[in-house]
């Protein structure tokens, strides 16, 4: 398993589906963590995820913004990478006034050519209503994007619903 990208909603059972997915790796197991605690609740979220893999046998990289760069470093023959998720990455590009496009092309260039396994998950913001602000939508249409033009360049895509994998994109058999 190459590649993959996980979608769902929030509280979807995305990330546990992914976790599952990579849970008889023999190699390294790599969770590449993008979220930043910003208030109480957060660090409490963030410091028991981590404590779950680290119990289920994951090293743990927390990079925000610089995704790319990361997965590139840490991306490896024997490594399994989980990368947790793309929309918070979005988020923190953002508030850090970076640009999305430029950031989520870079990703998507790398992203077919990284050694080993990498499964990125990320929330599908897209089946609501229109955001009623501008920057919603903007959030909203970078995400779109993002999930578009990796889904285009991943071997595998799946969508999750309460818990339940539906498969977009399967890997090609030659």
């Amino acid at each position: 398993m190459p590649s993959l990208l996980v979608l769902g909603g929030a509280r979807s059972g995305k990330s546990r589906y992914a976790e599952r997915r990579l849970a008889g790796w023999s190699g390294r197991k790599l969770y590449l963590a993008t979220a930043e605690a910003h208030d109480a609740e957060m660090a409490a979220r963030i410091a028991a995820h981590r404590s779950q893999r680290t119990d289920a046998g994951w090293e743990t990289v927390e990079e925000p913004l610089a995704l790319t760069e990361a997965l590139a470093a840490t991306a490896a023959a024997d490594t399994a990478v989980l990368v947790d998720c793309l929309t918070l990455w979005l988020g923190n590009l953002f508030g850090a006034e970076r640009s999305p496009a430029v950031e989520s092309a870079r990703l998507v260039s790398i992203a077919p050519d990284l050694p080993g396994t990498v499964v990125f998950v990320s929330n599908e913001v897209g089946l609501g209503i229109v955001p009623d602000n501008a920057l919603a939508r903007r959030f909203r249409d970078a995400a779109g994007r993002l999930h578009q033009d990796l889904a285009a360049v991943v071997d595998e895509v799946v969508f999750v619903a309460a818990g339940l994998p539906l498969t977009l994109k399967s890997p090609c058999k030659d």
